[in-house]
């Protein structure tokens, strides 16, 4: 591996971040440990601008107290009705996406009046977060994220004596559950103790089971492996294709097991693909910053294919992360006159930050600092850090139904290849990470025209290559109202996807896979703007994968069909290295 540069690896830190002597990163460091990176003072904050609001509007608690006595009443009335006849109506019912209480043990008696007590209670509460006069938005959404956080400890579903299913289980399997429940808590403490991937990871192993489309690695720096893919087909369009994803995961999200795999589902069908495997940093790596990210990923990538195969244009695809870089790319392309780009694929990525989502509720300027200490210390913020916020995000579903499943009710979730994936973890290095936050997420600077590549800010108005962008309904990382913004960025033709699922079961799509439906429409870039909510009323509905939508897309905007390339370019400097997946996506 080639060794960094000295000017990589002596650039300063920040100004902010260099003190004569220093007890904050330390002391953040350790309470981030038990906090999973999240920010007391954050919380703090947020917590004394609605308690002092509220406590100076007497109108809000006033109305309160009254629907804290209308909820009981309806609640007691409920009861009563529940006493003759079992079988009435809920007084209360669950949000849609809320599937703790679904179940038909749920209907019976008194387990029903405890989970309906338990949504009343919750929807009080959320009345009591909202909605009060001089909170600022951002500290309501904190206040309110952090009360229906607690609020989930306590559900009923959480706890053996009110949940029936576990009750119901128990009974018919005489306390076996609470063995094998019992036997995974310890399994998972050991792989826990010992950095162990979870129990059922090892059915998918990189290279074995995932990661199998044969290619080579054609080229090597300190940032990225570039992975060739070996043609299937006689021929292939002339245009090859560049994915780069972000490097907050692994690459092979995007070459799964063979049939859940974009990679081989693209070659099969006669495209050249070529494909970024990121490196994954270690505190050695603290002063990688987004720009050596840019030059070293994908500048670098694309240099490359320039030099492997002859003059063409190439089809960029970034997801996520990636696809903020590509973005990023593209616009210092457009500056330069680089006119590599014959199109641009965004999957689930945003370029502009202003509404990000409920990952905003991690993001202000308390939180940035504390966790800019943290990555201080250590030189890289890991995954453990990472995803504790992922997960509270949707805790229901990755932390307490999940350890009602495994704990309680003694069975595990069937592994699968996207969840092993999703096992095999990450690190982002401090700086970028630092600038990653500030410039993009609180600055927003890439959408305001801001944002600089070599000295001098880029716009995204000066990207004429065809735009394809790509959300999901149910993203809580990118969601697809932020994604969409890019119609509004660009004076490019956009043609834009909404496809169910979230931000990774959304975008690994394959065709014939079950319940899968989009949305798609072209905005050029003479039309008048269309917000997000007429766009979803007037885009065309179609079943199945978005998959073939693109691939269609692809081929409309390629040359005609030539023999394949050779893998690699030996005489111009890009040997084959190894087998591909290589050797960074191994690395732990």
């Amino acid at each position: 591996m080639q060794k960094m540069s000295p000017a990589l690896s002596k650039r300063a830190e920040p100004q902010r971040n260099r003190r004569p002597f220093s007890f904050d990163r330390p002391l953040h460091a350790l309470i981030g440990q038990a906090t999973a990176g999240i920010s007391p003072a954050a919380l703090t904050q947020a917590y004394t601008d609605w308690a002092q609001h509220l406590l100076f509007s007497p109108d809000k608690q006033g109305e309160l107290v009254e629907k804290a006595a209308r909820k009981w009443v309806r609640f007691l009335d409920y009861c009563l009705h529940a006493c003759t006849d079992p079988a009435c109506d809920a007084c209360i019912e669950p949000l849609t996406h809320d599937q703790r209480f679904v179940g038909p043990a749920w209907r019976k008696q008194p387990f029903a009046a405890i989970y309906q007590g338990f949504l009343l209670s919750q929807q009080w509460w959320h009345n009591a977060t909202t909605g009060i006069a001089g909170v600022s938005k951002h500290h309501e959404d904190v206040v309110s994220f952090v009360a229906r956080q607690l609020l989930d400890i306590t559900s009923p579903a959480n706890w053996t004596a009110t949940n029936p299913e576990i009750l119901e289980a128990t009974m018919r399997q005489g306390g076996l559950n609470f063995v094998r429940g019992a036997a995974n808590f310890l399994e998972d403490w050991r792989r826990g103790l010992h950095g162990e991937p979870p129990a059922g990871t090892g059915a998918y192993q990189v290279a074995r089971d995932v990661a199998i489309t044969p290619g080579k690695i054609v080229f090597r720096n300190q940032l990225i492996e570039l992975i060739q893919y070996a043609p299937t087909t006689k021929d292939v369009y002339a245009e090859p294709i560049l994915i780069v994803p972000a490097w907050i995961m692994k690459y092979y999200i995007l070459d799964l097991s063979p049939e859940n795999s974009l990679v081989k589902h693209l070659v099969e069908l006669g495209h050249t693909v070529f494909i970024v495997s990121w490196r994954n940093p270690t505190g050695d790596d603290r002063d990688l910053g987004l720009d050596d990210y840019r030059r070293l990923g994908a500048m670098a990538a694309l240099d490359a294919i320039a030099s492997i195969l002859p003059p063409r244009q190439i089809h960029a695809v970034g997801y996520c992360l990636g696809g903020t870089l590509m973005t990023i790319a593209a616009a210092a392309m457009a500056r330069g006159g680089d006119d590599r780009l014959k199109s641009l694929t965004l999957l689930a990525a945003q370029t502009d930050f202003t509404e990000a989502g409920e990952l905003m509720l991690f993001i202000d300027e308390a939180q940035v600092s504390f966790l800019e200490n943290m990555m201080a210390e250590q030189g890289y913020l890991d995954t453990r850090q990472m995803t504790g916020a992922f997960q509270l995000l949707r805790s229901n579903d990755l932390i307490w139904s999940a350890m009602v499943q495994t704990y309680l009710l003694g069975e595990r979730r069937p592994m699968i290849d996207l969840m092993a994936w999703n096992a095999d973890t990450t690190r982002m290095p401090f700086r970028m990470h630092s600038e990653y936050l500030r410039r993009l997420f609180l600055a927003n600077d890439l959408a305001e025209s801001r944002f600089e590549v070599e000295g001098k800010p880029v716009s995204l108005r000066d990207i004429r290559a065809l735009i394809f962008a790509v959300s999901t309904i149910a993203d809580h990382v990118a969601p697809w109202r932020s994604v969409y913004k890019i119609q509004a960025l660009t004076d490019a033709d956009v043609t834009f996807v909404l496809s169910n699922g979230g931000h990774n079961a959304g975008i690994v799509s394959p065709p014939g896979h079950p319940h899968r439906h989009h949305q798609i429409a072209t905005h050029k870039e003479s039309e008048n703007y269309v917000d997000p909510d007429s766009w979803q009323a007037l885009a065309e509905h179609h079943e199945g994968s978005w998959w073939p939508c693109w691939e269609g897309w692809l081929v409309r905007h390629s040359s005609d069909r030539v023999p394949p390339p050779a893998i690699g370019g030996a005489a111009k400097g890009n040997p084959v290295l190894e087998d591909a997946p290589g050797t960074y996506v191994l690395e732990r």
